[in-house]
């Protein structure tokens, strides 16, 4: 049988002669199939335009593996060109000498001869319900396939999904772990108002962002041994730790010099003077408040800080402005000192720049300032920086950490 010769002059006579020679040569049913297709899509055109084809069969080495193979070669001899070999179902090749050529790989044993045929044969009609069966049973393995896959797929979803949401409550949980570890920093750092008769305190404290609850914006209070309450106010530039450490580092120095009794207004430049050989990137604002509780005389040094704001009893309001230069800036100090006097039911506040500049303009925000604060003034003293700061930040534009602190002198009949 093998090799084998034909001329072909009609499709249907192609390809009923090749289902049978891949039937005897026991191709696979498939591969068949695909074969036939192939070689009908080649001939196709010069067969309808009636001219012949010739079917060449035989077993010749693979040029690519050099293993025996089925060889199947396809010639149009009267083709004005050669026939397309695009999306055949079975990939061809073009060789001299033939419109296209099937190289089928042959096991080592060559198939047995196909035995004569006889009337109980099958017919081009079983061989095509043959190749039909292997359709719908593949058809039928794919779709279970793509069942089986998109079952398996929707589970691998369903658990993607339940690892995202674990790792979304897992990242949930670090970020409050974080930001209360950060809390309980913060208040670590922040020291509790300073009992003494004549004054009431009170301070606010609101970060920029709650996922870093930490700022450069810190301040202290304690009692001087002359019985004046001391209060630093420090706005260092910057967020988060790095910040928070050169804050923490201007308020420790500015107490220990005030500690060891040096003049309020030389203690901004002493302070550049000892920190800045450590961190030359340290900048900081600086407001320095003494406040005398039984006279109520009130001391101010300020070193690029907002000025602090006085709301007096009835109700008027005055910014105290001291000029100066912070901390890190060129020729830092305060230039001079400012003296005040606090009556009996005078509110003194003070603040850092988050508090006024959360609009586009500062001096808005001092007007609103001023406002908030005579608004409040008759507040429990431990509400009054809070409801300021809340008025002050309806509209936030550009947040910015806030410390918003209140010194209130009480009258004699409280005290």
């Amino acid at each position: 049988m093998i090799p084998h010769s034909t001329t072909h002059h009609s499709l249907l006579g192609l390809r009923s002669t090749l289902r049978r020679l891949a039937h005897q040569l026991r191709l696979p049913v498939e591969l068949r199939a695909r074969l036939a297709l192939a070689v009908s899509q080649v001939a196709a055109g010069e067969l309808g335009a009636g001219r012949s084809v010739s079917l060449h069969v035989s077993r010749e080495a693979d040029p690519d593996s050099g293993r025996t193979a089925l060889t199947v070669r396809l010639r149009t001899p009267l083709a004005p060109r050669p026939p397309s070999l695009k999306d055949l179902p079975l990939p061809a090749h073009r060789m001299p000498g033939a419109a296209a050529v099937w190289h089928l790989p042959q096991s080592a044993e060559p198939p047995p001869r196909a035995p004569v045929p006889t009337t109980g044969a099958p017919g081009v009609a079983d061989l095509l319900e043959e190749e039909l069966r292997a359709a719908v049973a593949r058809a039928d393995r794919l779709a279970e396939d793509h069942k089986r896959l998109k079952h398996e797929l929707a589970e691998t979803n369903s658990g993607v999904l339940a690892l995202y949401v674990q790792l979304e409550e897992r990242d949930e949980q670090l970020r409050r772990a974080h930001g209360q570890m950060l809390r309980e920093l913060e208040d670590a750092l922040r020291p509790p108002p300073v009992r003494v008769d004549g004054l009431e305190m009170a301070v606010h404290y609101e970060p920029a962002g709650t996922d870093a609850p930490t700022g450069g914006d810190l301040y202290d209070w304690f009692l001087l041994p002359d019985g004046r309450v001391h209060i630093t106010l420090v706005d260092a530039l910057g967020h988060g730790v790095t910040s928070t450490r050169s804050a923490l580092n201007v308020t420790h120095a500015v107490r220990t010099l005030a500690l060891e009794g040096h003049p309020l207004d030389s203690i901004v430049e002493r302070t550049d003077e000892i920190l800045l050989p450590f961190d030359r990137e340290l900048m900081a604002t600086v407001l320095l408040a003494r406040i005398n509780p039984s006279g109520g005389g009130l001391t101010l040094a300020n070193g690029s800080h907002p000025p602090a704001l006085v709301v007096r009893e009835d109700g008027s309001t005055e910014f105290l402005d001291v000029r100066g230069r912070g901390i890190g800036y060129p020729l830092p100090g305060s230039e001079r000192l400012l003296y005040e006097e606090l009556a009996p039911g005078d509110l003194l506040v003070l603040y850092t720049d988050g508090l006024t500049e959360s609009r586009r303009d500062p001096r808005e925000g001092e007007r609103r300032l001023q406002e908030a604060a005579g608004r409040h003034r008759h507040l429990p003293i431990e509400k009054i920086p809070g409801a300021i700061a809340a008025d002050m930040h309806t509209v936030i534009l550009h947040p910015d950490d806030t410390v918003a602190l209140t010194v209130r002198r009480t009258r004699e009949d409280s005290a």
